[in-house]
């Protein structure tokens, strides 16, 4: 070694020779921030999105409803405005889907490919109609299973048995959630409103 590095040495040890070390930290660092509901739908969601939805769609039980039962169904987090409005019908149909004479299988596939076909179209307001099955044995079975599987198809933010010049309690609205382009644009819309 030089002079030079050596001298560069002494000096650092002269100037740090009155420095003491710091004692060990012994405070918590745990994150105590809470997560809420909502992120926990969100992760849970984002999981079943990465999975089949045939995974998620069984054709092995479902509680059976009657034929004229209507159907209700809202995830967390959607306003009970927009819930109203839907159960109302007072979207638009932007599609529809009849599941009519179908198989239970046949009935489970067209809805997953449905249910994606809208999502690639950003089409969020639609109708299934499943019939209500009063021929069915055991009866209102596709109706049954449709009503089973809304909650494991995460694209569903709400659904309602319909109104009757669409379908009534043969039929379904569903509000599927908005395509991450579409949220983008109501964020930008949002800013320009504010800004």
């Amino acid at each position: 070694m030089s002079n030079d590095a050596l001298d560069g040495e002494d000096l650092f040890r002269q100037m740090m020779g009155d420095v003491t070390p710091l004692k060990q930290d012994t405070t918590n660092h745990e994150n105590k921030s809470r997560i809420t509901d909502a992120q926990l739908a969100r992760q849970a969601a984002a999981v079943k999105e990465s999975e089949p939805l045939s995974d998620y769609l069984t054709l092995d039980n479902a509680p059976i409803i009657k034929p004229d039962d209507l159907i209700e169904y809202k995830k967390d987090g959607v306003q009970d405005g927009v819930y109203k409005k839907l159960r109302l019908g007072k979207y638009p149909i932007q599609a529809r889907l009849d599941l009519h004479k179908k198989s239970l299988k046949h009935a489970r596939d067209e809805v997953i490919e449905f249910v994606k076909r809208c999502m690639r179209l950003d089409i969020r307001t639609v109708v299934i109609v499943h019939g209500k099955g009063h021929h069915s044995n055991p009866p209102a079975l596709i109706k049954s299973y449709l009503a089973a599987w809304l909650e494991h198809i995460p694209e569903v933010m709400c659904a309602h048995s319909a109104l009757p010049q669409h379908g009534g309690t043969g039929a379904l609205y569903l509000m599927l959630r908005k395509s991450d382009a579409k949220k983008q644009e109501t964020r930008e819309r949002h800013q320009k409103r504010l800004g």
